[in-house]
């Protein structure tokens, strides 16, 4: 049901940005402010040294002029205008990964906790005593999710909210079940997953995949066929989770990185967290562009290269994806025995060359479909799985920037100090001035371009001219409209360099 006859834009989205260039991390478990402030609702509970990221979330909160009529005082209650008593408040942090599994910094890679901290204060503050708040995400299928609470010390935060009356704060994995090590059906371990269930929406006919053949799609893990026939006859399937459907009020905070297959990850792609089956979405097509796929450039990997990379995935076609245990220890044979003997004969394919496999490059025409997708769902879909004109849960959205991540990112990241926060009502607004602020054109990524010229759908913006960025710096206020800067120059996946930096 496409949404036509978009109204004009009547007001500009406003998006805050706050520059803090030497800000770090605190490192006391449980993140407390510094300094009480008026409202802080835990007055005896400071940390000793200086926590620059709860002040940071209050000084933007106060530069986009959130109840300035009571700032200062007690009765200050920035997020009262989105968020209100009794309410179901989930908070959706990016969650990917435990560890950088090149041994770089994990906060290049997650969002850090002490910005979690912050928001769920001043969500404490606005539900005045009663409601709800979760902190739920769905990682990559590898991460630990118990080696993840030890590292952000959410655990511990939860349990610190439970000494006071007030609204219940807890921390949710969403997935079914996760793998120690690789996605290989001996390792994959249970896991309870959404207490509130599953959701299967149908797109169809508004979906960004419509008409396309799903012959050749390939999604997260091996067994592609689950892939293919839930995006075939007309259908465009997707499993989300209850909690963050069913919620009033959706609290995005992803962190500022770039991305392989998509140019960079914030809001919009961090949506694939609210996918309880990740294997439903569509990460790339086979081939290179001369077959109709987008697995690889052309040209990009020799004759027998090309053909190495097709035998691999014949035998994820043939071993892997009918998660068998024995056909699984085949196919680790193979590998072993290819190990053994023709790598050493340089039968092999570089590392650095498969940087730009599994469609890893600005030539990937089929993940920005998935995550326009994903935003459709998330802006108009209701608990039952139907498709409305209007917004049907409210939301916001702080992008942690204080350390970035770029280079090969969003998996294992250069980390890159940053020292900003953003913050806005709309997902898509905050994520174009976050993509140009990092040095990048968003117009040169499809998954903000194609977003903006759907005229099925109204996110709330149509183009660029729609943001007002407010900012302590007029440079930085001004960036949508400048094409020289390149601000916190953000060094592109590999397989991007030279196509989404902004022009000189």
């Amino acid at each position: 049901m496409g949404m036509n006859n978009q109204p004009p834009i009547l007001r500009k989205e406003k998006v805050g940005v706050l520059h803090i260039p030497d800000a770090e991390y605190p490192t006391s478990p449980l993140f407390h402010p510094s300094v009480r402030y008026p409202e802080y609702p835990f007055p005896e509970f400071l940390a000793e040294g200086a926590n620059q990221i709860y002040e940071g979330v209050r000084r933007l909160f106060h530069q986009m002029g959130f109840e300035l009529e009571n700032w200062g005082t007690a009765l200050w209650n920035p997020l009262g205008h989105i968020v209100e008593p009794g309410m179901n408040v989930v908070i959706k942090p990016n969650f990917v990964l435990s560890q950088h599994k090149e041994g770089g910094n994990i906060w290049s890679i997650i969002t850090h906790p002490s910005v979690l901290r912050a928001i769920v204060d001043y969500c404490w503050i606005a539900l005045r005593g009663e409601g709800k708040i979760t902190i739920a995400d769905a990682p990559q299928y590898d991460c630990n999710f118990d080696e993840l609470l030890n590292v952000t010390k959410l655990k511990e935060l939860c349990d610190f909210y439970e000494q006071f009356p007030g609204p219940e704060v807890r921390v949710l994995d969403l997935r079914n079940y996760w793998s120690k090590k690789k996605h290989f059906p001996s390792m994959c371990l249970p896991l309870p997953g959404d207490p509130q269930g599953n959701i299967k929406v149908n797109l169809g006919e508004d979906s960004s995949l419509y008409d396309i053949s799903p012959e050749n799609f390939y999604g997260a893990v091996y067994h592609r066929h689950e892939l293919c026939n839930s995006h075939s006859g007309g259908r465009h399937e997707y499993q989300l989770s209850r909690t963050i459907m069913g919620a009033d009020v959706v609290i995005s905070v992803p962190k500022l990185k770039v991305h392989k297959k998509v140019g960079v990850t914030l809001n919009l792609k961090g949506l694939v967290g609210i996918c309880t089956n990740k294997n439903l979405l569509l990460h790339y097509t086979l081939g290179s562009p001369k077959d109709c796929g987008d697995q690889y450039p052309e040209r990009h990997f020799s004759a027998m290269e090309e053909k190495l990379i097709r035998l691999e995935r014949w035998m994820y076609d043939s071993l892997l994806a009918h998660r068998s245990v024995p056909l699984e220890y085949l196919h680790r044979a193979i590998y072993w025995l290819h190990g053994k003997t023709l790598q050493h004969l340089g039968i092999t394919v570089a590392a650095e060359k498969r940087l730009l496999d599994a469609g890893n490059w600005y030539g990937n025409d089929s993940a920005w479909r998935m995550v326009v997708d994903l935003l459709k769902c998330f802006y108009f879909m209701d608990l039952a799985g139907r498709l409305h004109g209007s917004l049907q849960r409210r939301m916001f959205s702080i992008i942690d920037g204080i350390i970035g991540g770029e280079n090969k990112g969003p998996l294992v990241p250069d980390a890159k100090r940053a020292g900003v926060l953003l913050a806005g009502k709309n997902l898509l607004a905050v994520d174009l001035v976050a993509t140009r602020l990092m040095g990048f054109d968003p117009m040169k990524l499809k998954i903000f371009r194609k977003t903006l010229e759907d005229s099925r759908f109204d996110f709330g913006i149509h183009k660029l001219d729609d943001i007002e960025v407010i900012s302590t710096d007029s440079l930085w206020e001004r960036c949508l409209i400048n094409n020289d800067e390149s601000f916190l120059a953000f060094k592109p996946y590999p397989g991007w360099v030279g196509h989404i930096e902004i022009a000189p």
